[in-house]
């Protein structure tokens, strides 16, 4: 008996961990539609937290979508594959000090991540700029 509670006590800690993991494959979700946009995968490289789009959902979007917005070296870059976000930092609870790319406008912005402290299967999204800031929920597949 003792080995079995010790057995569920281990499984459902290794669970937990892995829940309260930033790192993994997360639905994008449209603030105005609600509807799931991208699959984005959130991995860990250098001590450093990077994410980028494995897959676009948009039914509209042609089969190889690119970035036509994007600046410089990403001007017309396959969104499949593109890092969208680059050098977080993990400070506590976040992952901050980074930024993000919206490949819909090809800007830039500031970036933090953090679980959502009732749900750990949803990821917060935040790029902001200055004080103005926009704040996505994305949920992990």
């Amino acid at each position: 008996m003792r080995y079995l509670v010790t057995f569920i006590f281990v499984v459902f800690a290794f669970a937990k961990a892995y829940s309260q993991n930033v790192t993994g494959t997360w639905k994008t979700i449209d603030d105005d539609s609600g509807e799931v946009k991208s699959h984005v995968e959130i991995y860990k490289r250098d001590g450093k937290v990077y994410g980028k789009v494995i897959k676009v959902l948009d039914e509209a979007a042609p089969e190889k979508p690119l970035c036509v917005e994007c600046k410089g070296d990403l001007k017309d870059a396959p969104i499949i594959g593109l890092e969208i976000i680059q050098g977080l930092k993990k400070k506590g609870d976040e992952y901050k000090d980074g930024t993000i790319l919206d490949p819909e406008n090809g800007k830039t912005y500031t970036c933090k991540i953090w679980l959502n402290e009732e749900d750990s299967n949803k990821l917060m999204v935040r790029g902001y700029v200055a004080f103005f800031y926009r704040t996505q929920s994305w949920e992990r597949l």
